[in-house]
Parts: C-alpha cells; structure tokens; sequence
C-alpha cells in the first residue's frame, strides 16, 4: 500500500497512473490534428499538471505532489510522440507508397522509438540533469514550480495561476479570437534583395528566455539574425525564385532555404555536443553496467532520489526494442540485408540525438526543439548509407522512413523525459518511478496514432485529398513537415537536389563559433559564451521565435540588475521564474483547448489587420511590464 513514509512515498499509485493515461491520450489526439493541421504540437507537461493537482487535490481532496508529477509525467510521454509520427509517417502516404496508415508499422515505430527515448536517456541522467549547471530545463523547472505552488498554496500559488490565466488570455486572443494579431512581420524591398523581420507574440515565449537566461537568448537571437537579417536578404538578391520580390509567398521559399543553414549548423552543433559530453556519456555508460554489477553481488542501493531504473530491465528492454525495429523493417521491407542495415542506422542515430536534443532542451526548452532538423540530419544519413548499398525502390524508403520514425520519436521522447525527470529531481521524485511512468505513457499512447491518423486521413485527408469526393477535396491537412521529409525521400531515390551550398555554409558557421568560443572567450573566462547549438537553433528557427525569447532573457537581466544584493537578485529571479512558469502553463492549456473549435472548423471574423498588430504589441508590452515591476514591500 502507498504511504507518505518518507521512504516510500505515495507516487507511483493507481489513480495518478490512470489520471495520467487519460490526460495523456487526450492531449495526444489533439497534438496529432494540431500538428497536421499547423506544423507545430503544444506541451502537456504543465497543463497535466495543473488539470491533475484540479482533479487529486480539487475533487478527490488527496493526492501529493509526487503523485501529480507521475500524472503529468505519463501525459507528457504520450503527447510527445505525437510530433514523432505526424513529421514522418505521413510521408509514406504523400510519397504515394502507402495508401492508408498501417496499424502496426505505426503502433510499432511509435512504441519503439519512445521506447528507446525513455530508455537511451536513463544512463544521461546524471551527468546532464543533475551535475550539469549549464543546462537549465526551463519547463522543466517551470513544471516543477507550478507543482510547488499548488501543493504550498498561498501567494506563490496565486502568481502562478495568476499569470497562468494571462497566458490563456493572450493565446485565446491571438489564435482563438483573432483579437491580436499572433505575429507582427512586416518585409521591405531593399534594393534587389528582401528584408524580413517579425516578432511573436508569445508569453510562453518570453517566459523561456527569462527561465533560460541572456546568454542563451541572446544566442538564439544571433542565429536568427545569421538567417534573416543576412542570408535571406543575399538569397533573394542572387538566387531566381521564379515569382517577383513584392509576392508574399517568397517568404516560404526563402523560409525553406534558411532553414538548411540551420541544419548545416546543427550537424556541427550535434557532433560537438557529444564531444562535449562525451565524459557525461562515459560515465552514464559504465555507471548502467557499474550498477549492473552492484546489483548482482547485492551492494546497498543508492537513496531513493537517485535509484535509476533496474540495470538489468534497462538493457532487457534495449534489446528487447531493437529486435522488434528489426523484424519490424523485415515486416516492411521483405528484405534481412536492408533491415540489419536500417536497424544499426536507428540504434547509432537514435543514441545520438537522444543526447543531442537533451542538450538542446536543457537550453531553450522543448517547445523550442529543432526536432525536424535533427530528423532531416537521420533521413539524410540514412538515405545516404542506403543508396550506397545500392538499395533502392520502395523498400528503401520505407527502411528510411522507418529509420526517421523511430529516431523522431526517440528524439521526441527524451526531450520530454529530461523536462520531466529535471522536474522530478527538484521536487523530490523517485527517477525510476518516473522511468516506468515514462514507459506506461508511450505504450499506451502509440496504439491511438494508427487510429487518430487513419481517421483525418479519411475525412480530411493528410498531405493529399484526391482519394476523397470532389467536395470535400481542396482542404487536406498541409503536414508540413512529412511533406518535407517525402521530397527529401526523392534526393536519393529521385532527381530532387539539396542545397548542399546552404548546408555547408551552415556547418562552417557552426565551426566559426566553436572556434572563436574555445580561442577568444574561453581563456579569458568571459561571462559570456558562444555556444554552437543554441544558435544553430536560431538559424532554423522563424526569426519571431527568436525575437521574443531575447525580450524575455534581456527583461531577466534588467529586472535582477537593479537589486543590490545577490540574495535579493536570485529571489527576484526566483519570482520571475515562478510567474514565467504561468505564462508556459497558460499558453500551453490554451493551444490543447483551441484544437476544439478548430476542429469543429469555426472560423470568428477578425479585426482589421492594423488593429491586430496594434494590439498584439500592447499586449506584449503589458506582459512585460508585468515582469519587470519589483514587487511591493512586505508590510511588517
């Protein structure tokens, strides 16, 4: 039976597994049609946390915090598959070589690829969540102030439900209401090139670049100025799009272009991160079969905040999932050769991205995750190393796409389980209580895919409508991403081209970085440091994104600035973070709540275009005060 026995607390109980399962399932469905629909998926670990400490400590009166952090930690596992599929699977149709979604190849990649997530993590642990410093998992310790807050109660609750209800205010006038416009952009011609710029109007995005601090969003911003203030203006003034500079839609065309900067960039910040880390993994590593060996000659097991999952159910379950991807391409493919290959390719790519997107979460936040890039990055190598083994066809790319799926879903998935295992280390979680969590929640959330995928692509269509009736066809749901990825498939099995020029561009300012980093402001230990990934981020990034998450970090470093004392600047820190983590919660319950009218396809009239930009702007202006404002003294 559970307790509250500081040794064996209530965490890992019936009703936060099932509570999480249900949360989780919902937030998945709607992730799927959100992601299709938009090419981007929300984050349910704060708005499952916020609906789970509603349901345990509203309704049901129980339920401790620990409890609350395994509901949103399951939750959040199922949800992050989401973006896993819908940016790959979909290609097999649009590609033409599926007709519908297969229900087993789908459950199957999902499933495995979470898997591996969840399990190629476990061993990072230590190194990158917890003796990490320069990884900051910014939702990840929103997540975990939200959970303080309500389980406290008192002022600190009120911050964070206050500036929680702001974020749903904002969101739903933007993107529910159409009251504000949810970018302001405008472009220039100047000369014979163009000029964009934007900003979005985003609280969730502010409050990552305050949680996340200057540094790192100040390095974002450089990237997306690398893209957008430099290489979209020389690509428009040398490069022939075929259609005028006044046309609005050469912003996507161009927008498509930069964006192979970005991944050049994030090859080079991929490769140095594991260099980088390569002591954190090595000692993952030995720590897994150190504990193995501890294990079987029976030594005493570490405290319970530091117990990792079983060694050996750790490299049962690796194996176990690498078999199954193997018989699974066979499934696909009728091919043993392409199959082993394709499974080496998966174990080598998902081990390295696994590490990769960590480090990138614990940087700008998963919301912010390239996860597309680093999945181009796998197509590329995939389909690269397969066409040199002369496969070709059909079956190879399905081995490719397959190779994608589950590497997108393993990266998917550990992004979410650094947030949420960050999270847990701070309030006191049990992490191999949250590693099962993590396993139940992708398990259950991968048999909805086929089902969720089957059913859009039979009323909606995804990609393409011609297998529906006339009337319905002209309004298929874009995926953008697997539309992506299915003309990447013709690079090496087709006559498509990439920018390879961008690419390599892309690459040598990753190496530009790390060498003005490593030459200049390392040995003078300068404060500030220029690290390759978050601005390769940047690079990929619309250049919005990248504007506000500055506003956030330079309105964090005015507001601690003007106090006198350290103690006085981490409290206001403190208190910045806590109404940030609002701000995260509010915008993320708003964007799962808006895929409802959105998808009973309600459409309310807007206000003119300058009313929205005017007031979008307010707004922003307003959020911003509100954070900079120093709070009034305590009465004694």
């Amino acid at each position: 039976m559970s307790s509250d026995h500081p040794l064996h607390p209530r965490e890992l109980t019936v009703q936060a597994v099932v509570l999480g399962v249900l949360i989780g399932g919902v937030m998945t469905m709607a992730n799927v049609y959100l992601g299709l629909f938009a090419g981007m998926t929300v984050s349910a670990s704060i708005p499952a946390a916020v609906i789970s400490m509603g349901v345990l400590r509203g309704l049901m009166k129980r339920g401790s915090i620990l409890e609350n952090n395994i509901a949103q930690t399951i939750a959040s596992a199922g949800e992050s598959l989401a973006a896993g599929i819908i940016f790959t699977m979909p290609a097999l149709v649009i590609a033409g070589v599926w007709t519908d979604f297969d229900y087993w190849t789908t459950t199957l990649v999902s499933m495995t690829g979470g898997m591996l997530g969840v399990l190629f993590m476990i061993p990072l642990r230590r190194p990158m969540i917890v003796e990490n410093r320069d990884l900051t998992y910014p939702e990840g310790v929103a997540c975990a102030r939200v959970l303080e807050a309500g389980d406290r109660g008192g002022s600190a609750v009120k911050q964070v439900f206050g500036y929680l209800g702001l974020g749903v205010l904002v969101k739903a006038c933007a993107d529910g209401l159409g009251l504000i416009a949810g970018e302001l952009h405008g472009a220039w011609i100047v000369g014979k090139s163009k000029l964009f710029l934007g900003l979005t109007v985003s609280p969730a995005l502010i409050g990552v670049g305050w949680i996340v601090g200057f540094n790192i969003a100040a390095l974002v911003f450089v990237g997306g100025s690398i893209s957008w203030l430099a290489a979209a203006p020389w690509l428009t003034a040398t490069k022939d799009y075929g259609i005028p500079l006044e046309d609005p839609g050469i912003l996507g065309l161009v927008k498509q272009d930069v964006r192979f900067l970005g991944v050049g960039a994030m090859i080079v910040g991929g490769l140095w991160s594991i260099l980088q880390i390569r002591k954190g993994i090595r000692a993952g590593l030995k720590a897994t079969f150190g504990g193995y060996k501890a294990a079987m000659q029976g030594k005493e097991p570490p405290p319970r905040t530091e117990q990792d999952m079983d060694q050996r159910w750790l490299m049962l379950l690796i194996l176990a999932t690498t078999i199954i991807v193997l018989f699974l391409y066979f499934r696909v493919t009728g091919l043993w050769g392409e199959s082993l290959l394709a499974t080496g390719l998966m174990v080598v790519c998902s081990f390295f991205f696994v590490a990769v997107a960590s480090y990138i979460v614990g940087l700008v936040g998963s919301s912010n995750s390239p996860v597309s890039g680093m999945t181009i990055v796998s197509v590329l190598l995939t389909s690269a190393v397969i066409a040199a083994f002369g496969f070709s066809g059909s079956s190879a790319i399905l081995a490719t796409m397959g190779v994608a799926g589950v590497v997108c879903c393993a990266t998917c998935s550990s992004g979410d389980v650094c947030q949420d295992l960050k999270t847990g280390s701070l309030v006191g979680a049990t992490p191999y209580r949250q590693q099962w969590a993590e396993v139940i929640g992708v398990v259950t959330a991968s048999f909805l895919m086929a089902p969720v995928l089957r059913l859009l692509h039979a009323t909606k269509g995804i990609g393409t409508d011609v297998h529906l009736p006339e009337a319905l066809q002209g309004h298929a749901l874009s995926a953008p991403q697997a539309n992506l990825f299915a003309s990447l498939m013709s690079v090496f099995f087709g006559v498509t081209q990439l920018p390879w020029g961008l690419i390599a561009t892309g690459a040598a300012v990753g190496i530009a970085i790390i060498v003005l980093d490593q030459m200049v402001l390392l040995p003078r230990r300068s404060k500030f440091r220029l690290f390759v990934m978050p601005t390769a981020v940047g690079m990929y990034l619309p250049f919005g994104l990248s504007v506000a998450m500055l506003i956030g970090g330079l309105a964090c470093w005015w507001a601690t600035r003007k106090e006198v004392s350290e103690e006085a600047r981490d409290a206001r820190h403190e208190r910045g973070i806590l109404q940030c983590s609002g701000l995260i919660a509010g915008e993320a319950i708003a964007g799962v709540l808006l895929a409802i009218p959105v998808a009973l396809g309600l459409v309310l009239p807007l206000w003119s275009h300058a009313w929205m930009q005017l007031s979008g702007a307010l707004l922003l202006l307003a959020v911003l005060l509100l954070l900079m404002r120093r709070p009034a003294p305590e009465r004694a």
